[in-house]
């Protein structure tokens, strides 16, 4: 199955690739969709990440499409892959509400297009939390966990019952002693 799961990498990261290196080296063209998103992120980002970190557009625009380019090579090369994923999934929102607003298209062919947009973003971030969850066949650390505390209840389980029947033994071995003329 893993060269299943390779190609698929390969091919869900494509887009992230090609669009996050076209967007950086020309964020300006994004840059005016970008800001009404933006700036309603800028006060998060300076409470959450730093006050002097820049929150102008085109530098929003420029952090997001390198970390999808970054990301998109990671993905495709199978480097972190899970968490690669999950970033991934979490620089498309913004791409996508900024990007393919249909809900605020008057004309029905761009309203078409931005709705079709919007749906293929949607399923490529499906596609990521697949590709975040995907533990390649092996069990995952919920399972490992779970799978690890019912064998130390089990081991648990044993020693007592080992316990119990040296303390048995003991007994009887000790009461057998007093019997015995000394």
């Amino acid at each position: 199955m893993k060269p299943v799961r390779s190609l698929a990498r390969v091919m869900l990261s494509g887009i992230f690739v090609v669009s996050g290196a076209r967007n950086l080296q020309n964020p300006g063209r994004l840059a005016p969709a970008a800001k009404p998103v933006t700036d309603r992120l800028a006060p998060l980002i300076q409470k959450n990440v730093h006050p002097r970190f820049p929150t102008d557009a085109e530098t929003l625009v420029r952090v997001n499409s390198a970390t999808q380019l970054i990301g998109g090579l990671m993905l495709a090369t199978g480097k972190f892959t899970r968490p690669t994923a999950l970033v991934l999934a979490g620089s498309l929102v913004p791409a996508t509400v900024a990007g393919h607003p249909f809900w605020k298209n008057d004309d029905p062919a761009m309203r078409s297009n931005n709705q079709i947009h919007f749906l293929k973003n949607l399923g490529l971030f499906g596609g990521l939390l697949l590709a975040a969850a995907d533990t390649e066949g092996k069990p995952g650390l919920r399972w490992r966990a779970g799978h690890r505390i019912g064998h130390s209840r089990r081991s648990m389980q044993r020693a007592v019952r080992t316990a119990r029947r040296e303390t048995k033994i003991a007994v009887r071995s000790a009461a057998t002693a007093r019997r015995l003329p000394g």
